[in-house]
């Protein structure tokens, strides 16, 4: 049985959860790593999701405030054995619910062109490739993708 925590970034299981990703990311990205880490603290998250099963953490997201009407979508993870069951959709899903309960009209996010199945997930998903934003505008590992979420 799997239930969906909304909680906060001072969450234990989910901080134990992002330092797992961080150590995925920080194979897969190599030298560029310290690049996306200065941008994923996550001290200031105040809306964040931890799906459990059992009681056991599987994974995480949150959602940071970009401005009044988007979110950012971050520290999307599930451990490796919980894959390819649907639970990255289900914290998606809630996230987007969540966002769209506090007024938010899209979600936007980045990913890495070395995450192959994140860059899947939002598609199916239905977020669409936007320019770069921000801090990612001109970094060639990155994609970054826009949902509307208003209801």
């Amino acid at each position: 049985m799997t239930s969906l925590v909304k909680t906060d970034a001072k969450n234990e299981d989910f901080i134990a959860l992002v330092a797992a990703l961080d150590a995925d990311l920080s194979e897969r990205d190599g030298e560029e790593h310290g690049f996306y880490h200065q941008f994923n603290s996550i001290d200031q998250l105040k809306y964040v999701v931890v799906l459990y099963a059992n009681d056991k953490p599987l994974g995480c997201g949150a959602i940071k405030t970009i401005d009044t009407e988007t979110v950012e979508v971050k520290r999307m993870y599930v451990v490796p054995n919980a894959r390819g069951k649907g639970i990255a959709t289900k914290i998606l899903k809630a996230l987007e619910h969540w966002a769209a309960i506090l007024g938010f009209k899209s979600c936007i996010l980045e990913t890495g062109k070395r995450q192959p199945e994140a860059i899947a997930l939002y598609e199916k998903n239905g977020y669409a490739k936007i320019a770069n934003y921000g801090q990612y505008q001109g970094v060639k590992n990155s994609i970054c993708f826009q949902k509307n979420v208003s209801s």
